[in-house]
């Protein structure tokens, strides 16, 4: 078995992670499985010799974001994408993995680990309102959608932190999220090194319970999104101009 890649480790040395050697272990595991099952059933397009970076470290660049101690679902989360990563580095958190994609979780249940649930259906059938500490997903949907459905299953005062790319910069800034009992508390933005590119994780407390009519079925969601049945308030234009 090939160890996980060093420059893995020192990063989460340097991001305040200090796994242990049945950690280490355990992420060697699952990088060698997924690769092995991918061979036949088309798990990741993403090449193993950077397995390290595009899924272990992308999944953990907002660890620090998540209290010590918290319930976390991940919305999409296809083979554990960043459920597994986090359950693991953090065995303090309890993650739930929720896909409605029956293949991406079979292999996901063979890389159990004490902290990790999975549940598989679609998030906007489930049952589960007002429950977890945090919500996220790795750009699952397009912003809209997945903030709609990402608002019930979690808890009052609790945080929907999406993790999403640059290009959503224009979609969080507009996009009126107060319908669905979400309020924008900052955006934070991490480099993902050896990429070249920009993580955003934009924080949003949940301020009020959802209400019931959200998440809607999703061929509305579908038909008209977050961002089209809220349109932004209109601004009046600037008149001063600088240089």
């Amino acid at each position: 078995m090939e160890a996980v890649n060093p420059d893995f480790i020192a990063w989460c040395a340097s991001s305040g992670l200090d796994l242990s050697a049945d950690q280490i272990e355990r992420f060697s595991q699952f990088e060698e499985a997924l690769y092995i099952s991918n061979e036949v059933k088309n798990l990741t397009r993403v090449p193993k010799e950077i397995a390290w970076r595009r899924h272990f470290v992308d999944s953990l660049l907002f660890h620090d974001l998540i209290a010590v101690g918290s319930t976390v679902l991940d919305l999409g989360t296809g083979p554990g994408f960043p459920a597994w990563p986090l359950a693991c580095a953090r065995p303090d958190l309890m993650v739930t993995a929720l896909d409605s994609n029956g293949k991406m979780l079979d292999f996901l249940r063979s890389q159990p680990l004490p902290n990790l649930e999975i549940v598989q259906t679609r998030i906007e059938d489930w049952k589960v309102r007002e429950h977890f500490d945090v919500v996220t997903g790795r750009a699952f949907a397009p912003f809209a959608i997945q903030m709609e459905v990402s608002s019930a299953p979690c808890r009052g005062g609790g945080l929907v932190i999406p993790m999403r790319s640059a290009q959503d910069e224009d979609a969080i800034a507009s996009l009126r999220t107060g319908k669905i009992s979400l309020k924008l508390k900052e955006i934070v933005r991490r480099e993902l090194e050896g990429e070249e590119v920009i993580r955003v994780f934009p924080i949003y407390e949940k301020t009020a319970k959802t209400m019931k009519k959200f998440p809607r079925r999703w061929d509305e969601i579908k038909r008209k999104p977050l961002d089209i049945l809220l349109p932004p308030k209109f601004v009046e234009p600037a008149t001063d101009f600088e240089d």
